[in-house]
């Protein structure tokens, strides 16, 4: 009992100190400073749409409701130190605990979830594709490993890492798995949604106004995982009709064959890669991703480096280098003048 009465002692005289207050001050500012500095292209608590606002929401019932109950443990638990010089007979313990199990094990539990469901379902039901006056758009996203393909109305425009959607009207997304399970999240715009291999999940989510959003894979799915980023560019609907039109357009088959510089590209990329990539004009191959427009696109390899003069010869010579494991071979069969001339016609294709 003195020994417990000692470290009670030193407990509350921990709690009381001036300068274990000063420490919890300086805790609790830096706290609030990290939250306040919670904003970026992948941040939840900056919400840029109507699904978004709903996840944020939870998100502070959730941390508000978990402060709550870790301030009242703490109480209960420095209570328990507190020495008592009380007897009580055995039927008087076993209602004591008896309570403690009803309330702690039951009631707080029960009371918890019923709380957090209050707000979550709704907000889920709200990311359901439920029927509208009028369809909306759709898009369907099938993540590989480790990349993703987009595909729009139609089925004749796809892209790869890189999503264009129209801003300020809900968009229904259609997404899958190639291979294994990943999950599709654009933080800003809402919560994530797993996509399976043989299954199509939908989630609807909205862009209050034209913005860029950052977006990656929240499903473990392989060594390249970390490596599985996704451009989200919301635009107006003109803007977004227009895209998609020049997309479709029939020049976009010519820009791969109207130019007689690279040639000698062309042939290369015809006999190393055109069984794996399309190319308008030059290929259709479907096992990697759609390279009909990658001169416009803003990153390589999924947000592994930046796109910019030289990059794609660079990704060509260090792709397994640069992102591990992925399932393009190496060019060691190709020497480095084919390979810069080669990423040089394909910084070309543009729609």
């Amino acid at each position: 009992m003195r020994e417990r009465n000692s470290a009670t002692s030193a407990i509350m005289s921990c709690l009381t100190s001036r300068r274990a207050r000063q420490a919890a001050c300086w805790l609790g500012l830096s706290l609030l400073l990290s939250v306040a500095g919670c904003t970026g292209d992948r941040s939840i608590l900056d919400p840029a749409g109507p699904a978004a606002r709903d996840v944020r929401l939870i998100w502070w019932v959730m941390l508000g409701f978990a402060t709550i109950v870790l301030i009242g443990v703490t109480v209960v638990w420095l209570y328990a130190f507190k020495p008592r010089n009380v007897e009580r007979t055995p039927a008087q313990e076993r209602r004591i605990a008896r309570r403690w199990i009803i309330g702690g094990g039951l009631v707080l539990p029960i009371t918890s979830v019923t709380a957090l469901l209050m707000f979550g379902v709704p907000a889920g039901q709200r990311m359901l594709p439920l029927p509208l006056g009028e369809p909306p758009e759709v898009i369907e996203v099938i993540g590989h490993q480790w990349w993703w393909e987009v595909r729009y109305p139609g089925g004749e425009v796809v892209t790869a890492n890189q999503l264009v959607m129209p801003a300020g009207e809900p968009v229904d997304f259609h997404v899958s798995g190639a291979d294994v399970i990943h999950a599709f999240w654009v933080p800003r715009l809402g919560g994530k949604i797993d996509m399976l291999p043989g299954r199509v999940n939908k989630i609807r989510l909205e862009a209050d106004e034209p913005a860029v959003f950052g977006a990656q894979c929240a499903e473990l799915c392989g060594v390249g995982h970390a490596h599985m980023h996704l451009y989200v560019e919301a635009v107006p609907r003109e803007a977004f009709d227009a895209w998609l039109a020049a997309r479709q357009d029939a020049e976009l088959s010519e820009l791969a064959t109207q130019d007689t510089t690279h040639d000698g590209a062309r042939e290369a990329f015809a006999t190393h890669c055109a069984s794996c990539h399309r190319v308008a004009g030059v290929s259709q191959g479907d096992v990697g991703p759609n390279l009909s427009d990658i001169g416009s696109r803003t990153m390589l390899g999924a947000g592994v480096m930046a796109m910019e003069e030289g990059a794609v010869s660079q990704w060509l010579q260090q792709h397994q280098t640069l992102k591990p494991g992925n399932k393009m071979p190496a060019h060691d069969d190709i020497d480095k003048d084919t390979l810069d001339a080669l990423g040089a016609w394909l910084e070309t294709l543009t729609p």
